[in-house]
């Protein structure tokens, strides 16, 4: 494979994982350094339950996971105010809140990632983990994200993904 490709799936890997800390975080309560920490030592790039987890570009990984956690409750306001009436962050399974609060953060602090690179790459982590009707969720919730929080880069264009995901 390229080194552009594995730099990709790295970028990839380092999504999945980042939500997977951030789903434990919500459940624990842990610190976002222990679970960074946790999941560069024991995690990414090992074998764990029989599962081999990919490598990972653990700088992504630790700013998604560290950034996500600090700013938790602006997420979850910003998800909020996209939602349904009938829907609340609350309401949400944790495990699709950990993907809308990854996908929310990049598109808020992380400007040098395409807005459609981070929908389209939060959308496979989804596909992964949730039904078609919780990834359609996720895809309006971040595609509405994106639009009001980089609204040039979705109207003209410039959010397009490259041909290999960030």
């Amino acid at each position: 494979m390229s080194p552009k490709h594995d730099k990709a799936m790295e970028r990839r890997a380092a999504r999945l994982a980042a939500v997977q800390a951030l789903y434990q975080w919500e459940q624990s309560g842990a610190s976002a350094d222990a679970i960074v920490k946790e999941f560069a030592e024991h995690r990414i790039g090992n074998t764990v339950d029989g599962m081999e987890l990919p490598p990972a570009d653990i700088r992504l990984f630790g700013n998604l996971v560290r950034g996500a956690i600090a700013t938790a409750d602006e997420l979850d306001s910003m998800v909020a105010g996209v939602l349904t009436e009938d829907w609340s962050v609350e309401r949400l399974e944790s495990i699709l809140r950990a993907i809308l609060r990854g996908g929310a953060y990049e598109l808020a602090h992380r400007t040098d990632i395409p807005p459609k690179v981070t929908i389209s790459e939060y959308l496979a982590v989804a596909d992964a983990f949730l039904g078609d009707k919780e990834t359609a969720l996720t895809n309006g919730v971040l595609d509405r994200l994106a639009h009001l929080l980089r609204p040039a880069e979705m109207e003209h264009g410039r959010g397009k993904p490259s041909a290999a995901p960030r």
